[in-house]
């Protein structure tokens, strides 16, 4: 596995095996890696003959400096980590490479819709940062394909819904929430969990099974399941910012006639801000 740093650098690499008509994937991460990141490698690697890895923590998508100051960073471990799995190059930009002009002068791309409904809306500015970031990695790195996973369901639409509006040339491929045994789906910030507050953060996923069992028994009155789920998850400690039954192609809130449905949940717990989601088809 290569270690690159610099742009020309990578460049000449892609350069190289796109003239030996290689393809490559890509699975971009802000470091931190666990057992999803891996994953989403390994899924990658089905799926071309090349795989780059990119750790950068991009401040543009923070809207909380001691939240972008408190980030993990593990670059050590990570190339550890990284060196035993199918990564063939691992690029680790610094901010003065993606942003040489610094970002106030960073032009920025924006996806409508999608970037402005529940994370967008207590996270102002953050998905703006995550598609003009994601769009100078793809330029950057020029792959046939990108990896994301499903725990932030919506980012994978936004940027799927990047890709399509201007007509990048590359594939993006979900791949399912990795979850530690009670069901909690693994994210860097679950590190932030104290002992205690780590045994009641299954809850989550717990709440979103019961909330996708009601619907498929046939219940109807979807504000009342998110009322009464809130509710539950307050009472044991958590600080929910949203629960929300949506339509899964767009993020609409979800009327009756919907079939394709998904159920997400932001909720604070401590220090950490965990988020997940559920599919549900209803016949």
């Amino acid at each position: 596995m290569q270690t690159i740093c610099s742009h020309s650098l990578l460049q000449q690499q892609v350069e190289l095996w796109h003239q030996q008509g290689l393809t490559i994937s890509f699975v971009p991460t802000m470091g931190n890696l666990h057992d999803g990141h891996l994953s989403l490698i390994s899924k990658a690697r089905k799926q071309a003959d090349k795989v780059i890895v990119s750790i950068f923590v991009n401040p543009l998508q923070f809207d909380d400096q001691a939240d972008l100051s408190a980030y993990p960073r593990t670059l050590e471990v990570d190339v550890q980590k990284l060196s035993l799995t199918a990564c063939d190059v691992l690029f680790v930009p610094s901010a003065e490479t993606m942003y040489p002009a610094g970002m106030a002068n960073q032009s920025k791309v924006m996806v409508p819709m999608i970037g402005d409904r529940l994370c967008g809306q207590s996270r102002p500015g953050h998905f703006d940062g995550v598609a003009t970031v994601v769009t100078k990695l793809f330029n950057m790195v020029m792959p046939d394909s990108a990896v994301f996973g499903e725990k932030d369901y919506q980012q994978l639409l936004l940027i799927k819904k990047l890709v399509q509006d201007l007509n990048m040339p590359i594939e993006i491929i979900s791949a399912e929430t990795h979850r530690e045994q009670d069901g909690l789906a693994m994210s860097s910030r679950n590190q932030y969990l104290t002992e205690t507050e780590r045994k009641s953060a299954g809850e989550i996923y717990r709440t979103l099974q019961t909330i996708k069992q009601r619907l498929l028994q046939g219940e109807q009155n979807f504000d009342l399941l998110c009322q009464q789920a809130k509710q539950k998850l307050k009472g044991i400690g958590f600080n929910p910012d949203y629960i929300e039954i949506c339509r899964e192609s767009d993020l609409v809130p979800a009327n009756h006639e919907d079939k394709a449905l998904r159920v997400f949940i932001a909720a604070q717990l401590g220090k950490a801000r965990l988020i997940d989601n559920i599919a549900c088809y209803l016949a």
